[in-house]
């Protein structure tokens, strides 16, 4: 049995077509909500590609939607459109990320700034469209990292980024309870999704020495705590870093 229900929501998440943000957008259309997948136009036209294939596959109550989280007024047009289409706009879920890994000593600035653009900036963008769209009662859930928390080599721009998330979550969390808006954060430890994948093999192995539960996440073992935390179950969770981690603490 079901006991989350969401029928009548309508979601929108954002890198929706792959990896993290695809298994959210499954899981919140699952439970009965409509979900917008929203994607980043690249010149190949990978990201349209995945994010129409996968609301194709969702069915009903699933769209694909462009917009840049780097660029505000485009994502403030974005969020009309599904105002517009849905006439109501309840869940954010900020998932779009990049990363850039290089030790700090030969970090270039466009490296930094690219991260920090897309992973802080473009949560702080996409918050900023939605708040006053969305629908009293609403929830906001964006994905930090352990990352954020411990630190890596080689991710001083993504670990900062991921703090960053992480603090403005909790100051969301307090300027939006007027409205009854909830604003928590997720932060994942490894899990192999496209982008985890990327981590070379001898890493993974000492990552992995480090998780108490000897093994890394499931996409799905992230989006169910991001359910949770849309549902009205987690009605009194606000300003909070869910850590799904295995047990890891660095």
């Amino acid at each position: 049995m079901n006991f989350i229900d969401l029928s009548g929501k309508v979601a929108v998440v954002t890198g929706a077509g792959r990896g993290l943000g695809l298994a959210t957008a499954t899981a919140l259309h699952a439970a009965g909500a409509t979900v917008v997948l929203n994607y980043f136009e690249d010149s190949e036209g990978i990201n349209q590609n995945l994010a129409k294939s996968a609301a194709t596959a969702l069915g009903d109550r699933a769209i694909a939607m462009p917009a840049d989280v780097r660029d505000r007024a485009a994502f403030d047009v974005m969020l009309d459109g599904v105002v517009k289409r849905f006439e109501r706009l309840d869940i954010v879920i900020n998932n779009a990320a990049i990363i850039r890994d290089r030790s700090f000593k030969n970090m270039s600035d466009d490296e930094w700034s690219d991260v920090i653009d897309t992973n802080l900036t473009g949560v702080y963008n996409v918050c900023k469209a939605a708040q006053s769209r969305l629908a009293a009662g609403g929830r906001i859930v964006s994905m930090a990292s352990i990352s954020g928390v411990v630190g890596f080599y080689g991710q001083a721009n993504y670990s900062s980024a991921k703090a960053g998330v992480i603090a403005l979550t909790k100051v969301l969390s307090k300027e939006l309870a007027p409205r009854n808006i909830t604003v928590n954060a997720v932060a994942p430890g490894v899990v192999l999704t496209e982008m985890g994948q990327t981590i070379p093999e001898s890493v993974r192995e000492q990552m992995l020495a480090n998780i108490p539960l000897h093994r890394f996440g499931e996409p799905h073992e992230i989006a169910n705590v991001i359910l949770f935390l849309c549902s009205d179950l987690a009605s009194y969770v606000t300003g909070q870093t869910i850590h799904v981690n295995g047990g890891w603490w660095g």
